[in-house]
């Protein structure tokens, strides 16, 4: 066959479109949780909020199928078999593993929540939850995860924790220290002597006075507090 003129013909093809970096994928919600109803409500709630999310079993479930570096926020039941919730943040803060851990734990769980708050999780909600604020407390600690990553954070200034702790009366100041600790108000009530009412409005007004928006903020206050001195 004769030979045409021009270019030959594999040139004639449109040029190879340049290959683009591809964006990271979204970060997702690992849930691990050894209730399956638990699973599939948060699994539910999470995906209708257009969050990817993965749910676990148990920690053996979790350290063998999930990719812990990724980008992502452990939602950790506190009470498990075999491995607890603690157990498990323990175990993943020794690898060097770090993603943020939000807690769900029932009322009587509440002194461990704190105990993982001080062992560096991000948050905790008490169960049952509202799905809207969890969905929100999610967001939350993404967004901080990634402002940190972006920009570093500073070390955390004592000027405001100290400005609100000042407004603070010597009875409210007493109710704040049992709060951070996990007890609950029947347990402060019990340990200062005072009524569950009275407690109650302690409560509420070292919350409005530390302008904290839940417990798990006070107690993020208090150890960053203690980080700083």
């Amino acid at each position: 066959m004769a030979c045409t003129g021009g270019m030959p013909f594999w040139n004639r093809q449109s040029p190879i479109p340049q290959a683009h970096p591809t964006s990271p994928p979204p970060p997702a919600v690992l849930v691990v949780d050894d209730d399956s109803f638990m699973r599939a409500t948060l699994r539910h709630v999470f995906t209708n909020a257009g969050l990817a999310v993965e749910t676990y079993a148990s920690a053996a479930d979790l350290l063998a199928n999930a990719d812990l570096h990724s980008r992502a926020v452990l939602m950790l039941d506190m009470a498990m078999p075999e491995m607890s919730g603690l157990e498990l943040q323990a175990l993943l803060h020794e690898r060097g593993i770090d993603m943020p851990v939000i807690f769900l734990t029932g009322s009587s769980d509440i002194a461990r929540a704190v105990t993982a708050m001080r062992n560096g999780a991000a948050d905790f909600l008490e169960k049952p939850f509202d799905p809207a604020l969890l969905v929100e407390r999610v967001r939350q600690v993404l967004a901080r995860k990634a402002a940190t990553e972006a920009v570093p954070a500073p070390r955390p200034s004592t000027c405001d924790y100290a400005r609100r702790l000042a407004t603070l009366t010597v009875r409210e100041r007493e109710v704040l220290e049992l709060m951070i600790v996990g007890k609950t108000s029947k347990m402060i009530a019990r340990d200062l002597g005072g009524s569950f009412r009275t407690v109650e409005v302690h409560r509420t007004r070292v919350m409005a006075k530390m302008a904290a928006a839940s417990l798990a903020e006070l107690v993020r206050m208090s150890v960053e507090d203690e980080a700083s001195v």
